[in-house]
């Protein structure tokens, strides 16, 4: 599914959109793009979605940023200073997947390899004023999203 995002209100409202339909359970978003593009924001339209309240900044120096919501837990990621992929194992990586926690993953490539499969890639591209967003599923949790966010 692509869709075109005129501007940043309408990067805020996709991430609100994911956020309304995402399930309960684990569910591994993977934000690509250039700088700029968009993840960030949508990432600050999906957790004000969940209750968030303050600020929404990317965790480039912290690498993750920890969201404790009503009624789950928000990781958000950026490993765009990741250099090797296995600096990922001193992370801890797999105590931010539990049962019920929502992962936003940007520059997820910087990973490869030690990241699980996600359940929905989105990329973002610059197409004139505006960005170009490609949602692409990668399970079933993710097509049964995209079916939700189509209708």
């Amino acid at each position: 599914m692509t869709l075109y995002l005129e501007n940043e209100v309408a990067t805020l409202e996709l991430g609100k959109r994911i956020a309304l339909l995402c399930p309960h359970q684990l569910f591994i978003i993977h934000l690509e793009g250039e700088l700029g593009a968009g993840k960030t924001t949508l990432t600050r339209g999906l957790l004000h979605a969940l209750g968030h309240t303050g600020n929404v900044k990317s965790p480039t120096y912290t690498i993750v940023e920890r969201y404790d919501l009503e009624h789950r837990t928000v990781f958000h990621f950026d490993l765009y200073r990741v250099a090797d992929p296995e600096e990922l194992d001193y992370l801890g990586l797999d105590d931010y997947l539990s049962n019920q926690s929502l992962c936003i993953i940007e520059w997820a490539k910087q990973g490869q390899g030690y990241l699980p499969t996600p359940d929905l890639v989105i990329t973002f591209t610059y197409q004139n004023d505006g960005r170009q967003a490609e949602l692409s599923p990668q399970t079933e949790a993710g097509h049964t999203l995209l079916e939700k966010l189509n209708k």
